[in-house]
């Protein structure tokens, strides 16, 4: 039988962000093709290593005492450990630690590693941090059997390290959203085709100053509803964007819930994605599959997902005019949508993505 090991995530079922969405995704894709599947899972807490099945997938639940990325390390580590003492395909999701598949590599362990976005030129991260996720990008292309990229810009990256031929392109997927309950939406007190969405973590790389001070420049009939854990007293950047903000903000904290994010995704006018570095973004895709035409920052990454139906700006006085541009013309609206639609039925359904992974998967089975 057909066998992948999947390593750097918490595990399934998906709770925390993109690869866990992704991890689970393959794994039930794989699992009903007909292979066996085994997902590594972190456990917070003391205890042995145990085993069971979700869904047909196979998981190994490791538990780890430490918190927060120190909890991490280890757990990769420890999970790392378990799948060498095996001859299956192992793909790890993510370089953080990519160091840690020299044990794969020295067992003859066929290892395809996802090299994500250049997390080390992000700049919430400190010069230790940063250095470290250097040092593991190197490592990543230097051990992985093969490298994944979920974006052109990546494999570009990619390339100025590895051969080529060493890297696939295969983007990130999401599903199509085409119904949503319209009370979800209203339980947050917003009113449906009345406000934009932002979903995205509160630093400046994802230019959430810009986004909301754009938009508060002036009064505009719709809300901004912003999702994301903000912490006002410990953060200082997360004081500047409260402060930004005018009446038609709502921050709506983080929320979890798969229901009430496509719901607030598929009732929006459009969204708005602050993103300035990274990938594919998880995010961004989503918000295509429900349809939402895009005002994005404007770098390669962003127009290369969103393509030429989004409207793209840098600072806060373009965000602002990108709004003007659109949220008074009903008919443009309609056309972005209808190609942001377009362009994700096009490259990034679950089908697409799924199919191409294990196309490439079946290649590095061992023999």
């Amino acid at each position: 039988m057909k066998t992948l090991r999947i390593l750097g995530t918490r595990g399934v079922p998906a709770a925390h962000g993109g690869f866990e969405t992704f991890a689970e995704h393959l794994a039930l894709y794989l699992v009903s093709h007909g292979w066996r599947v085994v997902v590594y899972c972190q456990e917070d807490g003391a205890g042995p290593v145990f085993e069971d099945t979700w869904q047909g997938v196979e998981r190994v639940h490791i538990p780890v005492v430490q918190a927060g990325p120190k909890g991490t390390i280890v757990f990769d580590w420890k999970a790392t450990a378990h799948a060498a003492r095996f001859d299956d395909l192992c793909l790890t999701l993510g370089y953080n630690t990519a160091v840690f598949c020299t044990m794969l590599r020295v067992r003859g362990v066929p290892n395809l590693i996802n090299m994500d976005g250049i997390e080390w030129s992000r700049a919430k991260w400190g010069p230790v941090a940063k250095t470290w996720f250097w040092l593991n990008d190197w490592a990543g292309c230097w051990l992985g059997n093969h490298l994944v990229a979920d974006h052109p810009k990546i494999k570009e990256h990619l390339s100025s390290r590895v051969r080529e031929n060493k890297i696939t392109m295969i983007p990130y997927g999401a599903d199509a959203v085409t119904d949503a309950p319209v009370e979800l939406v209203r339980a947050l007190g917003l009113e449906p085709g009345l406000y934009l969405t932002v979903i995205a973590r509160g630093e400046p790389e994802n230019s959430l100053l810009e986004i909301v001070s754009g938009f508060s420049s002036k009064q505009r009939g719709y809300r901004l509803a912003v999702l994301g854990k903000y912490e006002p007293e410990k953060n200082a950047y997360h004081r500047a964007v409260m402060a930004a903000a005018g009446s038609e903000v709502l921050f709506l904290g983080a929320i979890y819930d798969k229901a009430v994010v496509r719901a607030l995704r598929f009732h929006s006018v459009a969204y708005i994605h602050g993103h300035q570095v990274g990938g594919t973004n998880p995010s961004l895709i989503e918000a295509m599959g429900a349809g939402n035409p895009v005002i994005a920052h404007n770098n390669p990454f962003n127009r290369w997902v969103a393509g030429d139906s989004a409207r793209y700006f840098i600072g806060a006085e373009e965000c602002s005019d990108r709004l003007d541009d659109v949220l008074s013309r009903p008919d443009v609206l309609a056309e972005m949508k209808a190609g942001i639609l377009r362009r994700h039925q096009e490259n990034f359904t679950w089908g697409k993505v799924l199919a191409d992974y294990e196309a490439l998967l079946v290649k590095w089975l061992p023999c």
